[in-house]
C-alpha cells in the first residue's frame, strides 16, 4: 500500500511539472553525479534520447559564453549559504545552433538542522518568449529614449528659432517685449532704473539699392554683432526690432549711463567697413540712436517706453544722422534734450 502511495505521489508530481512546463533535475553533491537529468530540455533543444545519455554529458558545454560565470556563481553562492535558493537565467545552444533562454531553480534538500544537504534539487523552464518580449520591449524603450532626445533638440532648436532673428541670431521682436515686460515689473517693484535704446542704420535703404539686398544683410549683420558684442550676460536684451532696427535693453542702468552706452556704440559702428561685394566692396556705416529711461511710478509701461525712444531716434535722425538723442521717461514732465544747430556737424551726443 505504502508502495502504491508513493507511485501515486510521483505520477502528481510528474503531472504537476508537465503542466507548468517544468523538468526536473538532481545533483548529488557528494559525489558530484547528475542523477537525474533535464531530458525534457535537452529533448526541446533537438536532442534525441541517445544524444542525451551518449553525448550531452557537460551541460557547461552548451552555455552561452557570457552566462558560464553568473551561473557558476549562482551555484556557489547557493553552495556556501550565501542565498537561499539557486536561481539563474542563461542561453543554451540547441542542435541547431540557436540560443534558447532558459532559467533555473532550485535548492539544497536532505538537510536537518545545521548539516547541509547532499542533494541539490531543482527545476529548468523555458523563458525565451519572455526573453524575447523583454529584449523588444528594451529595444523599443531605447528607441523611445532616442526620439525623445531627439525630440527635445528639436523642441529647443523651435523655441529658439521662435525666440531669435533667423539672421542676426538676435532676440525678435516677440522676445524683446516678453522679456521686456518682465523687465519693466522688475522696475516697478524694486525701484530701479531701466533704459532701452533704439539704433537705427542710416541711409540703409541707398546700400539695398547700389548693391543690392545681400549687402543689405551683410550690414545688418554686422550693426547686429556691435551690438550683441555689447551686452552684459543675462542682464541687458539686444534684439533685433525689424528692417534696420535694433533694441537694447539696459537693465539697472539710468539716463546718464544709458547715454554713454549709446555714444560707445555710435562710435564703435562709426568705425565700421563692410564688406558688400565680390570684388571686395566696402561701405561705412552709421547709425542713430534714441534713448529712453524709465523709473518707479512713471506710469508707462514698456511698449510706451520703446514708443518714446523712438521717437527720439527720429528726432537724432532728423538732426543728421549718426547722433544720439534722449528722452528722459522719468515721472517728472518729460525733457526732450535740446537738437544741435543745424550748422553743427552729424555725429555725438545730443544733451540737455
Amino acid at each position: 500500500m505504502a508502495m502504491g502511495e508513493a507511485d501515486l505521489n510521483k505520477e502528481r508530481l510528474e503531472l504537476a511539472l508537465e503542466a507548468a512546463g517544468l523538468d526536473l533535475w538532481e545533483n548529488d553533491l557528494i559525489t558530484g553525479n547528475v542523477t537525474r537529468k533535464a531530458t525534457k530540455t535537452f529533448e526541446e533543444l533537438g536532442f534525441s534520447e541517445d544524444e542525451i545519455v551518449s553525448g550531452v554529458q557537460d551541460i557547461y558545454g552548451l552555455f552561452h559564453p557570457d552566462d558560464i560565470d553568473t551561473v557558476r556563481k549562482a551555484v556557489a553562492d547557493h553552495l556556501t549559504g550565501v542565498t537561499p535558493q539557486y536561481r539563474c537565467e542563461f542561453r543554451l545552444r540547441s542542435k541547431s545552433g540557436e540560443w534558447v533562454w532558459f532559467a533555473n531553480y532550485g535548492r539544497i534538500m536532505d538537510g536537518h538542522g545545521e548539516t547541509r544537504g547532499k542533494r541539490l534539487i531543482g527545476v529548468t523552464f523555458n523563458i525565451h518568449d519572455r526573453k524575447c518580449r523583454e529584449t523588444e520591449i528594451a529595444q523599443i524603450n531605447q528607441q523611445l529614449t532616442e526620439q525623445n532626445r531627439l525630440l527635445q533638440q528639436l523642441n529647443a532648436s523651435l523655441e529658439q528659432l521662435a525666440a531669435n532673428d533667423s539672421l542676426t541670431g538676435l532676440s525678435n521682436r516677440r522676445t524683446l517685449m516678453e522679456l521686456g515686460a518682465k523687465e519693466y515689473k522688475r522696475t516697478e517693484r524694486f525701484g530701479h532704473p531701466l533704459s532701452l535704446l533704439v539704433a537705427d542704420i542710416d541711409l540703409f535703404k541707398t546700400v539695398n539699392d547700389l548693391y543690392g539686398h545681400l549687402a543689405g544683410d551683410r550690414v545688418i549683420c554686422a550693426v547686429a554683432q556691435v551690438c550683441a558684442a555689447r551686452k552684459r550676460s543675462g542682464v541687458d536684451i539686444v534684439a533685433r526690432f525689424g528692417g534696420e532696427e535694433f533694441v537694447i535693453v539696459l537693465p539697472e542702468t539710468d539716463g546718464p549711463s544709458a547715454l554713454q552706452v549709446a555714444e560707445s556704440l555710435r562710435r564703435e559702428v562709426e568705425t565700421l567697413l563692410v564688406c558688400v561685394g565680390d570684388e571686395g566692396q566696402e561701405v561705412a556705416v552709421t547709425v542713430s540712436i534714441g534713448v529712453a529711461t524709465l523709473h518707479k511710478g512713471s506710469g508707462m509701461d514698456f511698449e510706451e517706453l520703446v514708443n518714446r525712444a523712438d521717437k527720439a531716434l527720429y528726432r537724432a535722425k532728423e538732426s543728421g544722422r549718426n547722433t544720439v538723442h534722449c528722452v528722459d521717461a522719468h515721472p517728472a514732465p518729460a525733457r526732450v534734450h535740446v537738437l544741435p544747430n543745424p550748422g553743427e556737424a552729424p555725429g555725438g551726443v545730443v544733451a540737455a
